[in-house]
């Protein structure tokens, strides 16, 4: 409908009213279908294949405020198996006086060095003489052994890769993203070792399969995750056979577990913590955390979560309305702030828990039962008072060694959503098994602060997974 304001002057009262009314359900309607649209739209994840069309860049190149200052490379410490080629430089004779006044001058001796690495490095082949008996009636051979050949490396298999190219192999496809192509590209490019994409894969399948040596370590992995006392925990998406399917994180300080899953549900979470889990799980606003098999579970639920949750709510509300969720957010930034005064050294614990327990009676009479005239703004309250009735929105105010945030899982699933951008996920359930035993053993030993190929040439002939080092975040 469309009224000149001739028309509106000539319209009765009642004409009028009926207008404003007709007009009031539709404006109510639309504001309906927007609130709906943008809830859908940041619920639904990320498509893995997404290309992100008319993005744009949010970020300016160069050095932002908060990131350091720039400091000079530092000198590197010589390793054992390092060549040091020490070069003295000199002052010529007629540099030794002062060009001005001609008085000699005091000297002293600055250290310049330049790291590097041969054209090419030289390759270790490893050569084998073994003899073998024939019986010549019954053709029954007897072949001699050796600690360090394989039983069966002879016939189509009597040339293989040592240990130390496998790892940089896997290193660079599980570690740094590199795809197997590439990867043995780059092994070949720098050693002058050929590999190809399946003999990377069929080795990772025997090192991965039940009962192997990755197996066992990963099993064993999933096993302190489930013992650790504080586990943060994630999801997205990923692919199997083409398939929807979900890649599940589980992080602690020095471990990362990885899980490939057609669906994500409790049964998924309690195949990994189990169901006497005695830790805290820190987690978003997923209802696979809300299972009854999870009341007994200490859990912290992300702020930063529920502070974006509140702020998609506000930005569609006007006047009174926005009230709720602004003073809401600011309450869960004041407890954040607080966290982190804490951690940094800049409160004590008496005067963190005496603020604590401020922010605490602040937020348990902003989420009061009550009945809100805004339907948006009643469900958050009746959402965040259930989890603040658990205490899984403050936990941290009682546990400071628990984190307020999930960040420690985003970053941890980051690695496998870039991996996801360009392996095209996983082809079937044996690839899907490879990714999560290979990418959970890469990230931890990355997580302890050891280097990935040198650890894992270490592993493969089956020694046991590093500890942190002494002193380290546990």
């Amino acid at each position: 409908m469309e009224f000149t304001r001739e028309q509106l002057r000539e319209l009765t009262k009642d004409q009028l009213i009926d207008i404003i009314f007709e007009f009031d359900k539709r404006l109510k309607e639309q504001s309906k279908r927007i609130t709906e649209l943008e809830r859908n739209a940041a619920r639904r994840s990320a498509s893995p294949f997404s290309k992100n069309k008319g993005k744009k860049l949010k970020k300016k190149p160069g050095r932002r405020a908060g990131q350091g200052t720039f400091t000079r490379r530092e000198e590197p410490e010589p390793g054992p198996t390092d060549m040091v080629e020490t070069t003295e430089v000199t002052l010529e004779e007629d540099q030794r006086n002062c060009l001005d006044c001609g008085e000699p001058l005091e000297t002293k001796v600055e250290v310049a060095t330049t790291i590097d690495v041969p054209t090419q490095p030289q390759r270790n082949i490893q050569r084998f003489n073994v003899e073998v008996g024939v019986c010549p009636q019954c053709g029954r051979q007897e072949r001699a052994s050796h600690p360090d050949l394989p039983r069966d490396q002879f016939g189509a298999t009597a040339h293989r890769i040592g240990e130390n190219v496998l790892a940089w192999a896997f290193a660079l496809h599980y570690a740094s993203g590199l795809t197997l192509r590439k990867a043995a590209a780059a092994i070949a490019m720098l050693t002058g070792i050929k590999l190809t994409q399946s003999a990377l894969t069929q080795r990772a399948k025997q090192l991965c399969k039940s009962g192997a040596t990755f197996d066992v370590i990963y099993r064993e992995l999933r096993e302190e995750v489930r013992q650790s006392p504080v586990v943060n925990t994630d999801d997205t998406g990923w692919r199997t056979e083409g398939r929807a399917s979900y890649l599940m994180g589980f992080f602690t300080p020095s471990t990362a577990v990885y899980q490939v899953r057609d669906f994500h549900r409790r049964q998924e979470v309690i195949e990994v913590i189990g169901l006497c889990f005695e830790g805290v799980l820190g987690t978003d606003r997923g209802p696979s955390y809300e299972a009854e098999e999870f009341d007994e579970v200490l859990q912290q639920k992300c702020l930063s979560h529920l502070i974006k949750n509140l702020s998609e709510v506000e930005k569609t509300k006007r006047g009174w309305a926005r009230r709720f969720t602004r003073e809401l957010k600011e309450t869960l930034r004041e407890s954040l702030e607080l966290w982190h005064a804490h951690q940094e050294g800049r409160l004590g614990w008496r005067s963190y828990r005496k603020k604590g327990q401020e922010i605490r009676e602040k937020l348990d009479h902003q989420l009061r039962e009550r009945v809100l005239s805004d339907t948006d703004n009643q469900r958050m309250l009746d959402g965040i008072r259930l989890q603040n009735d658990r205490n899984r929105v403050l936990l941290f105010l009682d546990i400071p060694e628990v984190e307020p945030t999930n960040n420690r899982a985003e970053r941890g699933l980051r690695p496998a959503v870039i991996a996801r951008k360009v392996s095209q996920c996983s082809k079937n359930a044996t690839g899907a098994h490879l990714f999560e035993v290979m990418k959970s053993i890469t990230e931890t030993i990355k997580l302890r602060g050891h280097n990935v190929p040198e650890t894992l040439a270490k592993l493969i002939p089956g020694d046991p997974m590093p500890l942190p080092p002494a002193g380290a975040e546990s």
